[in-house]
């Protein structure tokens, strides 16, 4: 039997950003994959069937009570971590990285999936453990193994663009707990061997590339800098009111690299310009305060921390891929979540928005 105040406060207002989210990106993708010459559904039909399936099982979610999150949490975290292994023995390996699972009917990545059990276990170990005056670098030496099992796994894919998504997850819900000030200078002082260290044993040559095209993209303007400098061009040529829909000459001539996946977000900006993007930022905003408006009306702890590290989720991933496509980060793979194309990635936010929805329909009952 459903409790009816479940019912009467469903969420309209959160999942109506995401459709609204979402919608917007199929346009986009029909127009990114116009093009393209493909056998099969086209890739916009694929993406709304995504949708909906998405919309589906964030409905199934929401109707779970998300407190079982937290007494099934270890278990979901090793039994990922036992897949991330799989992926590194007996993995699909495609475009010189080895990140999916071959499971018959389908495929999965569980790196993807890594994101949202990271945000449950760190809600888990969080919720049950208090500490006065603010977390000590003693205090987070269990939390740092459980992070540094899956992001060195996920790095071997090689895959560094999630493995900073996981750790940048895990930091912001340690940040909504409180550092003290000497953790936060001692993690200030690890930082650069830490990135020296990353540098020189686990970048692959193609990664560290990336970094130095950030850096300088005209170092490489035909090679490994072409990317982004493509991007750049079809960003700014869109001014203010775009090129019009299925317009632009960067997306439609083809010299986007990945145009319908991490630079989706280019093809949009050139055809709609900076209105257009300036209204897809403010609904991804918008996203992003109700989220943390989730999170402060919350009347337990572990709820407020899921609601802290889905939505911390959602604004890394939308903040990357932005910076990226325009020159502000190194291009690192990740999409834009809802906009670009990708079954697990939409999944993956999909199942944050449903313990999002569990948890503000349940903030009354607690």
């Amino acid at each position: 039997m459903i409790d009816r105040r479940l019912v009467t406060n469903f969420d309209w207002t959160l999942i109506g950003l995401v459709s609204a989210i979402c919608l917007m990106g199929i346009l986009n993708v029909y127009s990114a994959s116009a093009a393209y010459k493909m056998g099969g559904a086209p890739y916009y039909i694929k993406q709304l069937n995504w949708m909906a399936f998405g919309l589906l099982l964030s409905l199934v979610v929401a109707s779970v009570d998300y407190h079982i999150l937290e007494d099934f949490s270890y278990w979901f975290y090793g039994f990922l971590i036992l897949l991330l292994v799989a992926v590194l023995l007996v993995g699909k390996r495609s475009l010189g990285a080895t990140r999916w699972l071959n499971l018959g009917f389908f495929t999965i990545q569980p790196s993807e999936l890594m994101k949202i059990v990271i945000v449950v276990t760190f809600a888990r170990f969080f919720n049950n453990f208090h500490t006065v005056g603010g977390l000590t670098v003693k205090d987070m030496l269990f939390p740092l193994g459980l992070l540094a099992i899956p992001a060195l796994l996920i790095m071997k894919q090689p895959d560094l663009g999630t493995a900073t998504l996981v750790v940048l997850i895990a930091a912001s819900m340690a940040f909504y707990v409180g550092f003290r000030w000497s953790t936060i200078v001692t993690f200030a002082l690890v930082t650069v061997p830490f990135f020296w260290f990353t540098w020189a044993v686990y970048m692959k040559p193609y990664q560290k590339n990336r970094v130095l095209d950030f850096i300088n993209p005209e170092r490489s303007r035909l090679g490994s800098g072409y990317h982004i400098i493509q991007s750049k061009i079809a960003v700014g040529s869109g001014g203010f009111w775009g090129k019009g829909y299925v317009k632009g000459t960067q997306a439609q001539l083809r010299f986007l690299p990945e145009q319908h996946t991490d630079f989706a977000f280019s093809v949009f900006a050139e055809e709609w310009g900076f209105f257009g993007t300036l209204i897809l930022i403010v609904l991804y905003l918008c996203l992003v305060l109700w989220g943390l408006n989730i999170a402060r009306r919350c009347n337990d702890r572990f709820g407020g921390l899921l609601a802290v590290g889905v939505t911390a989720m959602l604004f890394w991933h939308t903040a990357i891929n932005i910076g990226m496509v325009i020159g502000l980060f190194p291009v690192v793979g990740v999409p834009l979540p809802f906009f670009s194309y990708g079954g697990t990635s939409m999944i993956t936010s999909m199942v944050g928005v449903g313990i999002l929805q569990s948890i503000s329909m349940r903030r009354f009952m607690f």
